[in-house]
């Protein structure tokens, strides 16, 4: 038996029950991972409070780094004690990755450098992954563009930075207040505009001699969005890859035709199913994570029987970077 995470309601954190499970042998394609390191995203919160619909009871899980303990059939290019993490090309539901033990799909596992922590490991791929395919793989941002990211201060946000600056493209963070804004500085943003504080449509234009950012970045969709595409420029594109905000999201549609604007969703895991996609990201990362221009922001660590004030640091959106929990 091992300790695994599973939710029986939805709601707030306290529905994160840990319970002794049985883990079983790894299918085709899978290997059973011992976890040391867990990274906790919004996609769980999310899958938590209902907003995902799926069967309860249910497992949880979205990123983790570990040793693999057993090999499924047809598992190639790994062994047994390798350290792996895993870019999540599933859903958050699928693995009980929350969890001492877990099943984990073989395709989704890279490596783990010698000089890479399990905590860095388990910081890094659903954070980069997600920051990639938005700017690189549907963004295509180049040398010299500009990108807006909001709610920079994330993990993902933090990771879009890092990734703007690799390619030479100027990342412009947006934050609520600006508490923030010297961390985000320091941590390689171009410039920071505290959405409550300031007018963002008209500080876009100014830092861009009025012709509005290249590319939007953002993960909180609502009423600001309307915002977000006004100060876009002309023929920009405006990705949208979460929901933090629970009121409708609305775009004049004379704001997208007459500026010809670009609008598009991102789920990490559906751009993970293509092969060639999946190969792409984990070269791009794992150059970065060699060469040093990829390092993730680790906020705070917590250990296993703590899940449930993890999951409530991250509600209070106090953090830069990202949360880890320990096994």
């Amino acid at each position: 038996m091992t300790r695994s995470v599973r939710i029986h309601a939805f709601g707030g954190a306290d529905v994160l029950r840990i319970e002794d499970i049985k883990t079983g042998e790894p299918g085709a394609g899978e290997v059973r991972l011992r976890i040391h390191a867990i990274g906790l995203n919004r996609t769980e919160l999310t899958l938590r409070s209902g907003r995902v619909p799926v069967s309860l009871p249910s497992s949880i899980g979205f990123e983790a780094a570990g040793v693999i303990e057993a090999l499924g059939p047809g598992v190639s290019g790994f062994a047994v004690g390798d350290r792996v993490a895993l870019v999540p090309a599933y859903g958050a539901w699928q693995y009980a990755l929350y969890g001492e033990v877990s099943l984990a799909p073989a395709r989704s596992m890279v490596a783990i450098p010698d000089d890479v922590s399990f905590r860095e490991a388990a910081a890094t791929w659903a954070a980069y992954g997600t920051a990639w395919s938005g700017l690189a793989a549907i963004g295509k941002l180049a040398a010299g563009q500009t990108v807006l990211i909001n709610a920079a201060s994330s993990s993902v946000g933090l990771a879009a930075i890092q990734i703007a600056n690799r390619r030479h493209a100027r990342p412009i963070a947006l934050t609520r207040t600006s508490a923030k804004a010297d961390a985000l500085l320091g941590l390689g943003a171009a410039a920071v505009i505290a959405t409550s504080e300031q007018d963002v449509v008209a500080e876009v234009k100014r830092l861009t001699d009025g012709k509005g950012a290249n590319l939007v970045f953002d993960p909180v969709g609502g009423s600001q969005f309307a915002h977000l595409a006004q100060a876009t420029a002309n023929g920009g594109t405006l990705i949208l890859y979460g929901a933090f905000a629970t009121d409708p999201t609305v775009v004049p549609s004379s704001e997208i035709f007459r500026r010809d604007l670009t609008i598009r969703g991102l789920a990490l895991p559906n751009l993970m199913r293509d092969d060639a996609q999946l190969a792409a990201l984990k070269r791009f990362i794992g150059d970065g994570v060699a060469d040093g221009t990829l390092r993730p922001t680790i906020a705070r660590t917590f250990a296993f029987n703590q899940i449930a004030d993890a999951h409530r640091f991250i509600e209070a959106g106090e953090q830069v970077g990202k949360i880890v929990v320990t096994v």
